[in-house]
């Protein structure tokens, strides 16, 4: 069995098209103004936390407590995040070809996981790392060996990274021994190694994953 490791947000599922209308959904729920659908889709932009509905609810003095505006917000953003079939069928593929298959994700556990079972990624993985599990965030290294502990694997044996932040999946991978695939589209930042594959879209990198098998 060997370890591949995927990032989610914007590796396996569309987190951008999907929190803005949770965000909606949740302003509209409530009676909120775009004052404050504004403010909190900028809150959310590039990671979510029940932090921020302790903010919002002070900023704008509402009734419901801090905990359960973060959970209707997690329960659309489950109901709303997308996995492709494509994606998913891909996965599946690697798992038939003996591949250990992991997450290792920046965001709060409850909210990444819900993410996972609403899409249908939860029963194709075989271990989960999310940020908030430690209060850390990638590329440290700590997360990467949590992920490889939870697939019933070890960083020792080598694997793979597959994500679209240079720093913190093709950067991290690096660090903890794996090789990387880089879905290409944010700026790579100066004096980072390079990946050791780039591709477009995920399902490009599960196909050299694949031919690796064969």
């Amino acid at each position: 069995m060997r370890l591949l490791l995927f990032d989610l947000d914007g590796t396996l599922v569309d987190r951008q098209s999907a929190y803005g209308g949770a965000v909606a959904d949740l302003c509209r729920r409530y009676g909120l103004g775009l004052e404050a659908e504004d403010w909190l889709i900028a809150e959310l932009a590039d990671r979510a936390s029940a932090g921020d509905f302790f903010r919002l609810r002070e900023a704008f003095d509402l009734e419901p407590s801090a905990a359960d505006l973060w959970q209707e917000y997690v329960d659309l953003m489950a109901a709303a995040v997308t996995c492709r079939p494509e994606v998913l069928e891909g996965l599946a593929h690697l798992r038939a070809a003996a591949w250990t298959i992991g997450v290792v994700t920046n965001g709060a556990g409850d909210i990444q996981r819900a993410k996972l079972a609403g899409t249908g990624l939860a029963s194709l993985v075989d271990g989960v790392a999310a940020s908030g599990d430690l209060e850390i965030r990638k590329p440290d290294l700590r997360l990467f060996e949590l992920a490889a502990s939870r697939c019933g694997v070890s960083l020792a044996d080598g694997g793979w990274m597959v994500g679209d932040d240079p720093a913190g999946d093709v950067g991290g991978g690096h660090q903890a021994g794996l090789r990387t695939i880089w879905l290409r589209g944010r700026p790579w930042p100066d004096g980072l190694p390079s990946a050791h594959h780039v591709v477009d879209d995920v399902t490009d990198a599960i196909a050299i994953l694949l031919n690796e098998t064969e």
